[in-house]
């Protein structure tokens, strides 16, 4: 039986979202793999759970996680802490986080450092989508339609330049927090002293932030992908509808069972092509791997607008793909067996130069004479 290392939690603002993921595609894997669901502490260190759900897991936390083991990794497994070489091999790693340096690249990082197979996506575009400036700046270059934009840090806050800014953008306007998803400090400002409000809360929770024109009468779009056996296959696109000006959290997440939506969504083929081709374009340009879900904006007038993408959705998006726990399972089996597809290993080179018998003090470069 292979052995599938589940990874939740984090430092992150959705960390608790985390563990509901981390929690329900253990449980789902657990029927054909042998599971080791890891916990990744927000104050540093990973710790291998019980099986069991979330509410063992908050009765865990409860009692200081004194039933849990540290582990540490070690090259293509895992080890306890206290006993680094009873080490367990990995077969496979599946990202759990939402948010933070677990989503945003540093968890895929360290797992290709130490030779362990993923199932989700690596280090690149996952830096890149985790930072809402720098993947609008990557996808205009790529010809991929985005709202009219401009990005601010805490520092030119401080400044005038960002009114002006505003003013020639247009109001109304929305402000997120460049790093942070499920909607946590995100505003929709009508005017200035709004605006200065929203990016006040915005800097609370992260040190950049990027403003873009509001859509009024916008329609929310989701549409997820993964890999299967060199395809790229995608979900039915679905339709998210609120409230409010924005999909705030609550909606997402602490009122599941009123989520308004609709899937699939109703609109003319055309329309439906080109979110499915765009997605498919930003999938296979950035060599993806694993699942991720891509939200798209959708104006009165039909334009479509890429609005952002989740390398590590909630429950991994497998709801767009079917409703019921077996279709989850069967996902998430065909992720895993993708991610456990042997890649070529590619030569390092050996230049030879630290065999040179002198070296000069300028740049370490080697002396001629």
């Amino acid at each position: 039986m292979k052995t599938i290392a589940v990874f939740f939690g984090g430092r992150s603002n959705e960390r608790e979202i985390s563990v509901i993921t981390g929690m329900y595609c253990a449980n789902l894997l657990r029927e054909r793999y042998r599971v080791l669901p890891v916990y990744l502490r927000p104050e540093g260190g990973m710790l291998l759970m019980e099986e069991g759900g979330v509410e063992d897991f908050r009765r865990a936390q409860e009692n200081g996680f004194r039933s849990c083991t540290e582990v540490i990794l070690t090259e293509g497994g895992m080890a306890p802490a206290k006993r680094p070489k009873k080490r367990t091999p990995i077969d496979c790693a599946l990202n759990c986080c939402h948010g933070g340096m677990g989503e945003g690249g540093t968890l895929s990082a360290v797992l290709e450092w130490f030779q362990i197979p993923s199932a989700s996506p690596d280090m690149t575009p996952s830096a890149v989508f985790l930072d809402k400036t720098y993947s609008k700046y990557l996808l205009k270059g790529m010809d991929i339609p985005v709202l009219p934009s401009f990005s601010l840090t805490e520092e030119e806050f401080a400044g005038d330049g960002w009114r002006a800014q505003a003013e020639a953008l247009g109001y109304p306007v929305i402000v997120k927090p460049s790093k942070l998803g499920s909607s946590v400090g995100i505003s929709v400002a009508q005017g200035e002293e709004e605006l200065k409000k929203a990016l006040s809360l915005a800097f609370r929770l992260d040190g950049a932030a990027l403003i873009e024109k509001y859509l009024v009468g916008k329609r929310d779009l989701n549409i997820a992908a993964y890999r299967s056996e060199g395809q790229i296959l995608l979900s039915p696109i679905e339709e998210v509808f609120s409230a409010s000006p924005i999909l705030t959290f609550g909606e997402k997440y602490e009122g599941a069972g009123e989520r308004r939506h609709e899937l699939p969504a109703s609109l003319p083929q055309e329309t439906a092509q080109k979110i499915a081709d765009l997605l498919t374009c930003i999938y296979a340009r950035f060599h993806m791997r694993g699942i991720v879900r891509a939200d798209f904006l959708l104006s009165k007038e039909g334009d479509v607008y890429f609005n952002e993408l989740n390398t590590v959705p909630g429950t991994l998006a497998t709801y767009l793909f079917g409703e019921s726990l077996t279709e989850a399972r069967a996902l998430l089996g065909i992720l895993i067996e993708e991610g456990m597809r042997p890649t070529p290993e590619k030569e390092i080179l050996q230049t030879g130069i630290l065999s040179a018998p002198v070296f000069g003090v300028k740049s370490g470069k080697r002396r001629t004479s």
